[in-house]
């Protein structure tokens, strides 16, 4: 089985989440079928089938959830060596040339990804092209509007 690479945070936020599936959304959901049961007939009944379905979803996540920090080789930033290089887990400030606009963002695993936080997985292009890079070096990212070029100006490891 592969690897999934995580940060402290995202292995945090799926066992956080993993506990809720467990602990309250599967209670709620067998209580749901039991009311619905209770109410008789159950080959018409719309509230038994949307509870069956939805028991089968919090399953099948809990299943994928436990899988994933089975899998997951968490690293924490803080403790890597990194010699200023980017690596999974650093925070890189940018500058497009072009533009001059400023942008920072944590190189993360892909189940942590979330750009409006500055959340960026480590299989996205951008991800791809600034590993292995040092500050003051031009990452070139195919972007959907062509080739963007980003100095990095900051490398962290928080």
């Amino acid at each position: 089985m592969a690897t999934i690479p995580l940060t402290r945070r995202g292995a945090e936020k799926l066992r956080e989440e993993l506990n809720r599936l467990k602990n309250v959304e599967r209670h709620a959901v067998i209580q749901a079928i039991s009311d619905a049961r209770a109410q008789g007939d159950l080959s018409e009944n719309a509230e038994y089938e949307a509870a069956k379905d939805k028991q089968g979803f919090i399953e099948g996540r809990i299943l994928e959830v436990e899988s994933k920090l089975a899998a997951a080789q968490i690293i924490d930033p803080k403790s890597v060596d990194a010699d200023g290089r980017v690596v999974f887990g650093s925070t890189v400030d940018l500058e497009e040339e072009d533009s001059g606009s400023k942008v920072t963002y944590q190189i993360v695993g892909d189940d942590e990804a979330d750009l409006k936080q500055g959340l960026v997985s480590i299989s996205s292009p951008i991800a791809r092209a600034l590993i292995g890079k040092v500050e003051g070096d031009i990452a070139e990212v195919q972007a959907p509007g062509g080739v963007k070029s980003y100095e990095i100006t900051g490398v962290r490891y928080e």
